[in-house]
C-alpha cells in the first residue's frame, strides 16, 4: 500500500488540479473546508481557483466503546445523523446517543467560536460551494456538512476529497450535485494511511490559514 499524497498541502494541490477547469476563477465560488484536517486542503483549493475560504464546522459521533469509529455525525442548523445499522449492530442505548450528542455539540460550538470569532457566517444562497475534507472513510461527516448547506439554498454542492472509500464515494455521490475524488482505493482502512504525513492539524494552524486566506 503506498501513499498518494505527501501531505495535506499536497493533497490540496493535487486535488485544485483536478477542480481548476470547471472552477477556476468561477464568478461565485464559495470553498468550506472542514476542520480540522480538511481545512489545509481547501486552503490550497481556494488559493489555487481564487475563491474565498471559510469552514463549516461538523463533528463526528463516534460509538460510545469506540470514539473513533463513527455512528454519525452533526452540523449546524440542527443536522443530526445516525447510522442506524451502526446503532443496532452494536446495540448502542439511545441515552448513550444523547450524550455523545451533547459533548460533541458542544465541541462544535467551541469551534465555530474559536475559528469565526465575531465574522458573520458567509453567505450559501445561490452560490457554487465546494466543500473540502482531507478523506472520506463512511462519508458521516461529509453527509451532515451537504444537509447544512443545502438548507441554505446554494446553486451547487461539490464536494471534493483527496481519497475516499467505496462506500463513502457511493453515499456522497448521492447527496451532492456533484463530487471529485481523486483515489477510492479498493482496500480503504484509514484516511491517513495514504498520507505519507497526517499529523493532527490544531486549531491555530486553522484559524492562521483562515487569516491568511482572507489577507490575500
Amino acid at each position: 500500500m503506498n501513499a498518494l499524497f505527501t501531505d495535506r498541502a499536497d493533497a490540496g494541490r493535487q486535488l485544485a488540479d483536478a477542480l481548476l477547469q470547471d472552477y477556476g476563477r468561477h464568478g461565485n465560488l464559495l470553498v468550506l473546508g472542514l476542520p480540522r484536517g480538511g481545512v489545509p486542503v481547501a486552503y490550497e483549493v481556494a488559493a489555487r481557483l481564487h475563491a474565498p475560504l471559510d469552514v463549516l464546522v461538523v463533528r463526528k459521533l463516534g460509538a460510545p466503546m469506540n470514539r473513533e469509529y463513527a455512528m454519525g455525525a452533526i452540523a449546524p442548523g440542527g443536522i443530526t445523523i445516525l447510522k442506524q445499522d451502526v446503532v443496532c449492530a452494536l446495540n448502542i442505548r439511545q441515552e448513550a446517543i444523547a450524550q455523545v450528542i451533547e459533548i460533541e455539540s458542544a465541541e462544535l460550538d467551541r469551534r465555530v467560536d474559536a475559528y469565526r470569532g465575531d465574522r458573520p457566517p458567509p453567505v450559501v444562497a445561490d452560490r457554487t460551494i465546494i466543500v473540502v475534507d482531507d478523506g472520506l472513510a463512511t462519508g458521516s461527516t461529509m453527509q451532515a456538512a451537504i444537509m447544512a448547506i443545502r438548507q441554505q439554498d446554494p446553486a451547487l454542492i461539490v464536494a471534493a476529497v483527496p481519497v475516499a472509500s467505496s462506500e463513502a464515494h457511493q453515499l456522497i455521490r448521492r447527496e451532492a450535485d456533484r463530487i471529485v475524488c481523486l483515489a477510492t482505493p479498493a482496500i480503504f482502512r484509514a484516511v491517513g494511511l495514504w498520507y505519507v504525513s497526517f499529523p493532527q492539524t490544531s486549531d491555530a494552524q486553522v484559524t492562521e490559514l483562515l487569516a491568511r486566506s482572507r489577507s490575500a
